[in-house]
């Protein structure tokens, strides 16, 4: 690194300053939690060969996309540590509201997913429900898409608004991603009215994520608006507060709906594993003892009951006394010569 990063002035100062140690601290927790989420990754592409359950399967998909979008989120962190410019505006104002819109619109197809299965319905296919997660952050992709092509348009002009006014325009950005994070909430807490008791641990993960998520963003938009301007912390603050939010909001996905679906997840693949025994030879076995059985005990006087494939048989008892014989078939004369 040259010795220019060492200097205040330096876009990239904040990545190595150890005064102000919030950037270090940051992009220590953004790559752990991108190493993290690399991980989850690579177990949930594991565990798709292993669920046997149509219900469950169907939310993976999904889950693949929403860790995508938090492994963007972690990524995202060094844009906000790096200082505001011409190449981290348009990644921090496009990338943001579309990260996010994106996890919480993967969170809201879980929970409208999980609203029929508390019900006793159907789930709906993995199709449905990525079309759902994809299709609600669309419209925020194409906010972004229009303010950034705004802002490119200016040149170099937005770096000379204001404070007060590119903290505005950030918060007014997001207000598609405020929706569907009520959306996400209200619909959440629609779980627990279903009669379905299994399914309500899946929407208690959401409800409590979303709670988490709602308190962080009440608080950073508080204090980028009200709290730095009052404290004449502006813009001294404005960035450490908008990449503490990001970092532990991505932590809050982890940790809250990750972590525990995932391991809900590994105990139902175990369980299938184990309840998956071989039947043909679990019957073939339990025959072959009945059979065994059967020659040691006097067979003339008793009933024999035998299992062949999971069906039991009875055997009629066979008197000695009585002679019995074996039908043979007629030959029809006249048909064999003709007549």
């Amino acid at each position: 690194m040259s010795q220019d990063c060492f200097e205040p002035t330096n876009d990239y100062y904040l990545l190595c300053n150890t005064e102000e140690a919030w950037g270090i601290v940051l992009e220590s927790l953004a790559a752990i939690g991108i190493v993290v989420t690399i991980l989850f990754l690579l177990t949930l592409l594991w565990l798709m060969h292993k669920v046997q359950d149509c219900n469950r399967w169907s939310t993976l998909p999904t889950q693949f996309v929403f860790l995508l979008s938090v492994l963007g989120l972690f990524s995202l962190t060094f844009a906000f540590i790096v200082r505001l410019n011409l190449q981290t505006g348009p990644v921090r104002y496009f990338l943001f509201g579309v990260l996010f819109a994106l996890c919480f619109s993967c969170l809201l197809a879980h929970a409208s997913n999980l609203v029929k299965l508390v019900r006793g319905r159907g789930s709906f296919s993995w199709p449905t429900l990525l079309c759902i997660a994809i299709g609600l952050s669309l419209l925020q992709i194409i906010i972004a898409i229009e303010y950034v092509t705004l802002m490119m348009n200016r040149g170099p002009m937005f770096i000379h608004m204001t404070t007060n006014q590119l903290n505005i325009d950030f918060v007014v950005l997001l207000i598609y991603v405020l929706f569907l994070m009520a959306l996400t909430f209200f619909v959440s807490k629609t779980i627990f009215c279903g009669p379905c008791e299994g399914w309500r641990y899946h929407g208690t993960y959401i409800f409590i994520t979303m709670v988490f998520s709602i308190i962080i963003w009440v608080v950073w938009i508080t204090m980028l608006l009200r709290g730095n301007p009052q404290l004449q912390q502006q813009p001294r603050w404005d960035d450490p507060v908008i990449c503490i939010a990001l970092v532990t909001n991505a932590w809050v996905f982890l940790l809250t709906y990750i972590v525990p679906e995932f391991y809900d997840l590994y105990c139902s693949c175990k369980q299938d594993n184990v309840f998956q025994a071989p039947t043909f030879q679990q019957s073939f076995k339990l025959e072959t003892q009945n059979r065994s059985q059967a020659r040691d005990s006097d067979g003339a006087e008793e009933d024999i009951a035998l299992t062949s494939c999971g069906t039991p048989i009875q055997l009629q008892a066979v008197d000695p006394n009585q002679e019995y014989y074996i039908p043979r078939a007629k030959v029809n004369l006249h048909q064999d010569t003709g007549l």
